[in-house]
C-alpha cells in the first residue's frame, strides 16, 4: 500500500510541489513586506535608467574641458607589446 502512495506522490510531485511552494513564497513575501514596511516611492524612479546615466554623466563631465582627448598613437602606448608592435619596425 505504501508502495502505491510514494509511486502516486512521486508522478504528480509537481502537482503537489507548486502550490505548496507558492503559499510558502507569499506568506514570505507578505512577512517580509510587514516587517519591512513600504519603501517610499522615489521622485526619479519615474525616470529610466539610461536617462539616469545621461544626467550622471552630464554632471561629471560639467567642468571638464571636452576638447583634450588622447590621440590615438598616446592610446597605442598602454597596448601589449607583444601584440601590436610585432610588424612596426619603427616601434621594436
Amino acid at each position: 500500500m505504501w508502495s502505491v502512495l510514494w509511486a502516486a506522490v512521486r508522478s504528480k510531485a509537481h502537482y503537489i510541489t507548486f502550490p505548496v511552494a507558492f503559499v510558502v513564497g507569499l506568506v514570505g513575501q507578505q512577512l517580509e513586506r510587514l516587517l519591512r514596511g513600504e519603501p517610499p516611492a522615489a521622485a526619479h524612479d519615474e525616470r529610466s535608467i539610461a536617462e539616469q546615466r545621461e544626467e550622471r554623466k552630464l554632471r561629471e563631465s560639467a567642468g571638464q574641458d571636452l576638447t583634450a582627448v588622447l590621440s590615438l598613437k598616446d592610446k597605442m602606448e598602454f597596448a601589449p607589446r607583444a601584440v601590436l608592435n610585432r610588424n612596426r619596425p619603427e616601434k621594436s
